[in-house]
């Protein structure tokens, strides 16, 4: 009950404070004519004195007090009063009813979808509550004051710093990624959580800092790829283009192929202005195939195409990779497969365009055309 009075007490010195000035400019009003009336009252009797004296003749005197009486119906005739007097009323009847109507919908709006009814809840009751009922940021408070009162609670740093993080306080992370650090050891998981805070707290540049937490984790984990990728990108950062095209291209050729770090990779190159190398047959896929059967070899040969049209559909701006597949599908004499990829290719690449142009004249010479295909 005690807050709903301190709130309406609050409430009517916010009324009045923007309503006493309003009602102030009419009274000031008010006295500016009574004052105006007086000086050209004033005026008039000077002149009739100066008048009776012989200072000023009866015809200057006529033509002044003529002048003082217009003076006098401009501000007390009616024309002059009634109009701004009925506009300054309604007016301040509007900025009445305006400044009062925003208490009144805010008392309502709250009435409607708060809840008045709501007993208090200090903040010490609310942390001490069951956890699965509060919020993430009254765990966090949680967390902070265990943290506070515990600080040497490497567990409790190891929890908190990804939270965190996925909260934009990079700064905190970065405090408890090293506090989690020095309490509880270095880790994988930890210097990759360090480096991505120290970047993201640096507006998504990887620092000296950040790299050197990277490096700690390749350290522990050599083919790690966000720790490879973060580096490369640190390079391009730098402007070291060769040697981040030279490590994205390293990584993506030890990547599985359905490692979700390939679309990365392939776009930072894209970004680099490079296209990422589709691979051939390796030495051992040629010495296996020199063994098999004719059947078998062909099979691979079916299997090494379709991987390549696979990939030239996830990465389809690679104009050498369209040749390669129009020239695959003219060898194994699939010619109908030749024109969709000549035709997809061309859709990719977009027309006009070299690599467009050059990727149908590289299928003319091999006697593929899209007019063919529509015969």
């Amino acid at each position: 009950m005690l807050f709903w009075i301190v709130a309406a007490l609050l409430t009517l010195l916010a009324c009045l404070a923007i309503l006493v000035p309003v009602v102030r400019a009419r009274g000031a009003s008010g006295l500016d004519t009574d004052h105006d009336l007086e000086v050209y009252q004033d005026q008039l009797a000077e002149l009739d004195r100066d008048v009776g004296r012989g200072v000023i003749g009866r015809t200057e005197a006529e033509q002044a007090r003529a002048e003082i009486g217009r003076r006098i119906l401009r501000v007390a005739g009616p024309d002059s009063g009634t109009a701004p007097a009925r506009s300054s009323q309604m007016g301040r009847i509007v900025a009445t009813l305006a400044v009062l109507a925003v208490p009144l919908a805010s008392w309502g709006i709250y009435a409607v979808t708060g809840s008045p009814n709501l007993p208090g809840q200090p903040l010490q009751a609310r942390l001490d509550a069951n956890p699965a009922d509060s919020s993430i940021e009254e765990l966090v408070a949680r967390a902070e004051g265990h943290l506070a009162a515990n600080p040497e609670d490497g567990r409790g740093w190891d929890v908190l710093a990804p939270i965190y993080y996925r909260m934009g306080r990079y700064n905190d992370a970065v405090v408890a990624y090293r506090s989690a650090i020095r309490l509880q050891g270095s880790s994988v998981t930890r210097e990759l959580g360090l480096g991505e805070a120290i970047a993201a707290n640096a507006g998504g540049t990887i620092t000296t800092e950040a790299q050197a937490a990277l490096e700690r984790a390749l350290v522990l984990e050599p083919q790690n790829p966000q720790a490879q990728f973060m580096l490369a990108t640190a390079m391009a950062q730098e402007g070291k283009s060769a040697e981040a095209s030279h490590a994205w291209r390293s990584m993506l050729a030890g990547l599985p192929a359905d490692s979700p770090w390939r679309g990365a990779v392939e776009q930072s190159l894209a970004r680099l202005g490079e296209q990422p190398a589709i691979p051939g047959p390796s030495a051992d896929d040629v010495d296996a195939a020199a063994l098999m059967s004719d059947k078998d070899r062909a099979q691979m040969i079916e299997d090494m195409v379709a991987g390549l049209d696979q990939r030239l559909r996830e990465n389809p701006q690679d104009a050498e990779g369209w040749q390669r597949l129009v020239q695959s599908y003219v060898v194994l004499g699939r010619l109908e497969d030749a024109r969709d990829a000549l035709q997809r290719g061309l859709d990719a690449l977009g027309r006009p365009s070299q690599p467009a142009a050059s990727l149908e004249t590289f299928a003319f010479e091999r006697g593929v055309t899209l007019g063919e295909q529509a015969e």
